[in-house]
């Protein structure tokens, strides 16, 4: 018995329907390449991200224009007229993180505690 394709047996090939492909490919979001804080930022449109806290009020948009790279086009270093647009959700400070220092045979020790704040954002756009 030698291998068949389903077109040699008989059978026809199931494809999905045209109108499920056409809205999977405009269903599809920009993406985009941002730096803030340091940090880049990978991140696409309705996505929430956490970034390093910025002078900004709770509800008011805040718009990056270090952009290295959208939909494919990466800048050099930055992508001109590129901008990402976001809106700050929250402003605050992550779990405590206890720094303790200890010198063995020395009667050293030190305890010292530090909580890193932080901005919460949701990407509204992503200018081209």
């Amino acid at each position: 018995m030698s291998f068949q394709t389903p077109h040699q047996r008989g059978l026809s090939v199931l494809l999905p329907p045209l109108g499920r492909v056409l809205k999977f490919i405009g269903g599809m979001k920009m993406k985009a390449i941002f730096v803030t804080g340091g940090k880049q930022y990978y991140v696409s449109e309705g996505e929430t991200i956490y970034v390093e806290k910025l002078d900004a009020e709770v509800g008011t948009e805040v718009t990056f224009d270090q952009v290295l790279y959208v939909d494919g086009v990466a800048g050099t270093p930055v992508v001109d007229g590129a901008k990402v647009v976001c809106s700050v959700e929250k402003q605050g400070k992550q779990k405590k993180v206890v720094v303790f220092k200890y010198r063995p045979k020395k009667k050293f020790r030190k305890k010292q505690g530090h909580r890193q704040p932080y901005t919460k954002l949701t990407v509204k756009k992503i200018v081209k």
